[in-house]
């Protein structure tokens, strides 16, 4: 039976879920996703966790922070002037806003704090510091 190898193009049906349970992705009603094994198109551990697999196997991915989105930067956490922020926008925690840097390059951030003259804003990945879980099915090697 042919086995997933590096270079292979692979579908795959896919629950994620954070050690707690919650689930923060799914195909589930949808297309499976289809990637290229190796190519960086997924996280490390998803990439990696796919290889050798068999048409039809299922199988749990337990992805540690490392090989998904990496640890949580504290150079990526900034206080934002509220002076610089348009009037008519209320910034509450939780809250995700899109910035945009000099090259203009437009990325999210999410509002982590709200204070005096300053609002703390994230932009790191939403799932930056947490290790992952994936249960995943392979459905097709293109």
């Amino acid at each position: 039976m042919q086995q997933v190898k590096t270079g292979d193009t692979v579908r795959v049906h896919y629950h994620g879920r954070l050690t707690n349970g919650t689930t923060f992705d799914s195909s589930e009603g949808r297309d499976p996703l289809q990637f290229k094994v190796g190519a960086g198109m997924v996280i490390k551990g998803f990439d990696n966790g796919v290889l050798d697999m068999t048409i039809g196997e299922k199988r749990t991915l337990n992805i540690p922070v490392e090989e998904a989105y990496g640890p949580k930067s504290e150079e990526l956490i900034m206080d934002f002037p509220k002076a610089n922020i348009p009037a008519d926008l209320n910034p509450e925690v939780g809250m995700e806003l899109q910035m945009s840097n000099p090259q203009g390059q437009v990325f999210p951030v999410k509002v982590a704090a709200v204070g005096g003259e300053f609002i703390k804003l994230d932009a790191n990945h939403p799932l930056a510091g947490e290790p992952l879980i994936f249960d995943v099915e392979l459905v097709e090697i293109v």
